[in-house]
């Protein structure tokens, strides 16, 4: 069978081998060609293809790439590349220890933001073979956005998990499963001689549940020497970077909530 297409989703990017690219040159010449050259050519080389021609291929290799880059038949799906950096070393961290670390066959993929977790679940989901979870932040505006993963059944509700579950509190983000002590000890670290007031717990006069919130407040009332604002990607860099000296002085009280994070995430796998 054979059949002519423009959608790269009717291109088998496993089988390259089997594609031909048919192509008018004379449509966009500038000036005649030679009678060789003229009329609908058939390729199998790619170099000798134009661009417009090869965007169906660019795309199928795109969509492929992206599929299995941060996609695997466990996929887990976290918000951001901080909650990445966070899982795999604390993961490392437990696994020395022989404490239960996230389970290998987990493949932590981050999708960039809260907002974006229906759709991307939406769209797995739909994927025959996959088993998929969530463990995300958990914020009260946020309620129905997550409560809709298993009620519109995008989700099980098992397969549902916040950091809020594990820290006991109202909201919380994945910097919450860590004693704000110890989190304050990566701030002050990371940010160094350019902050213009070392935070510590005491100083955090805000209220709120969420280290981050508390944690831009004070920026806000202490900016830092070279202006540049609180960033919570910074000390998830530096947590990672700093792994070997950091997990030496990890409170037990950390190492217990991430355990049982990743007690429920594999419990899922059986």
């Amino acid at each position: 069978m054979i059949y002519t297409t423009h959608s790269p989703f009717m291109i088998d990017a496993k089988s390259f081998d089997r594609i031909r690219i048919v192509e008018d040159r004379s449509i966009d010449a500038t000036s005649p060609l030679p009678i060789v050259e003229a009329g609908t050519k058939v390729f199998k080389d790619v170099l000798e293809a134009g661009e417009s021609s090869l965007f169906p291929l660019q795309g199928a290799l795109g969509y492929d790439i992206a599929q299995t880059l941060f996609v695997g038949p466990n996929c887990l799906i976290v918000e951001g590349v901080s909650d990445l950096l966070y899982l795999e070393a604390i993961s490392g961290v437990l696994e020395e220890q022989n404490r239960v670390a996230l389970d290998q066959r987990w493949t932590i993929t981050p999708v960039g933001g809260a907002e974006k977790v229906p759709t991307f679940a939406a769209l797995l989901g739909s994927q025959e073979g996959l088993r998929i979870a969530t463990l995300i932040d958990f914020q009260k505006k946020d309620q129905q956005r997550i409560e809709a993963l298993f009620t519109r059944r995008l989700l099980e509700k098992s397969h549902v998990l916040t950091f809020a579950d594990f820290t006991g509190t109202g909201e919380a983000d994945v910097e919450d499963m860590f004693d704000v002590s110890f989190y304050l000890k990566m701030i002050t670290g990371e940010y160094g001689t350019n902050l213009s007031k070392k935070p510590t717990v005491k100083g955090l006069t805000s209220k709120h549940p969420r280290v981050l919130v508390r944690l831009n407040d004070f920026f806000e009332a202490n900016p830092t020497k070279n202006g540049h604002p609180f960033n919570h990607y910074r000390p998830a860099r530096y947590f990672h970077e700093h792994l070997a000296t950091l997990k030496k002085t990890l409170p037990a009280s950390t190492l217990d909530r991430f355990e049982q994070a990743f007690t429920r995430l594999n419990g899922l796998l059986k």
